[in-house]
This record gives structure tokens, sequence and C-alpha cells, in this order.
């Protein structure tokens, strides 16, 4: 089986919805740390509980979930492969691909060159961006990165002026799309004003902090720029 942090109950109205994954009963909490059914952890160490992370733990050798966090898989499915299923190269890759659909010759900006942004760059060359511009504050994450299609690179350090800016003079006016994947609040705002008025999409896929405040503009929305979420 892989582990899912976003199960499916299987009863709840998303999870009848052929337009949602986003399960009443198993969507991610990262405060829960315990099972549903009891409100209680099947880990501890010296009589004191030890919590479960995002309902899969699956940081531990050994693991107990809710039956819907898990999915069965075929049993010749090689494990080197189908391990980067439940979560990360999916994650981005069905961002760009599912979310964002950057059509064929337009400009994608990535925030983020982890394992996530990577993914969501494959994923905007496999729809056929033409640009694929990578931002992150790391540039030695920048080489590798061109394997995965970014074609250029934007490090928000090297610049005295805010970074949404800098895409919109190198783009004509914004980027056509963008993915956010870092879950740093100020990245999320950069993504969305990046992208061109009257058809610029912005697709967030990093989460943030609980705590975090999304500050914008209203006039960004009424210029008719659209800003979407994704698990």
């Amino acid at each position: 089986v892989l582990p899912v942090f976003t199960g499916e109950c299987k009863e709840c109205a998303h999870c009848k919805s052929a337009e949602s994954n986003m399960c009443d009963l198993l969507r991610i909490n990262t405060d829960r740390g315990v099972m549903i059914g009891d409100g209680k952890s099947r880990f501890s160490i010296n009589g004191k509980p030890i919590y479960h992370f995002v309902g899969t733990s699956t940081f531990s050798e050994y693991t107990v979930m809710h039956v819907g966090c898990v999915a069965k898989i075929n049993p010749v499915a090689p494990l080197d492969k189908v391990c980067v299923l439940s979560c990360g190269i999916s994650t981005g890759l069905g961002a760009s691909i599912n979310v964002a659909k950057p059509p064929k010759g337009s400009t994608v900006a990535i925030f983020g060159l982890g394992a996530v942004g990577l993914a969501a760059a494959e994923g905007a060359r496999i729809a056929g961006a033409s640009r694929i511009i990578g931002v992150d504050l790391n540039a030695a994450r920048f080489e590798e990165a061109r394997k995965f299609g970014c074609t250029e690179f934007v490090n928000p350090k090297d610049h005295d002026k805010p970074v949404q800016q800098v895409l919109a003079e190198m783009t004509n006016g914004g980027v056509d799309r963008s993915v956010e994947c870092t879950g740093n609040i100020n990245a999320m705002i950069q993504a969305f004003e990046c992208v061109h008025d009257g058809w610029g999409t912005a697709v967030l896929v990093g989460v943030p902090h609980k705590d975090a405040e999304f500050k914008t503009h209203p006039m960004n929305f009424l210029n008719e720029r659209t800003l979407k979420g994704t698990f």
C-alpha cells in the first residue's frame, strides 16, 4: 500500500464529488496528532504518547493509519518508482498539468525549486510551456532545475525590487501561469502578483504557517488574475 495524508472516507460530499479530494473526515490536519476513532495515539515511549504526523507518521519504521489513508497498489509494482506517488512528485506535477494548465508556448514561473517545485517545472514542460522561470533564494539549485525544464532563473536576493516586478519586466507584463511550492506567505503573494492581468493564473501548492495572512490589493482580482489552491 501507499500512505496518503489526504485520505478518503468515501462517504462525505467531497469524496462523492468528481471535483474534489478534500475529504471532510481525513483532510490534512497538522494539529490533530491522534487517531480519529478514539482521539488517542497508537505510539508511546516510557508511558508517554508520541503523536501521529499528518495522519501517516511515515518517518517511523512502523506506523498505524486510518484505512482511508492507505491506497492499495499492484504487488508487482516497482517500489523505487511508486514510492514517489503519494506526495511531492505527484503534487507538483499535478499542480502544473491539472490545475495551472499552461497553454503550449506559455510562460510559467515556479516558486521554490525543491522536489515539489522541480516536479511542477517538469509538469510545465510536459504541458508545452516555452519559458519556465525558476524562482529560488538558493542559486545552487538552478543547474539541477534545468534538467526538469527550467529555462531561466531569478534569485530575489539579486534584485533591489520586488520579484513580481522583476518577472513582469522579464515577460512583458507578467507570466501566464505561476506555481508556488514553498509555503512561504511572501512567495505566495509574489506568485499571484507576478501573473499577467486578463488571463494569468497562480496556483498555490505550499502549506503556509497556520497564522499566515495572504494580503494583496483587490484590483489584482478585478484585473482578471486568477488565484487557485491545490492539494
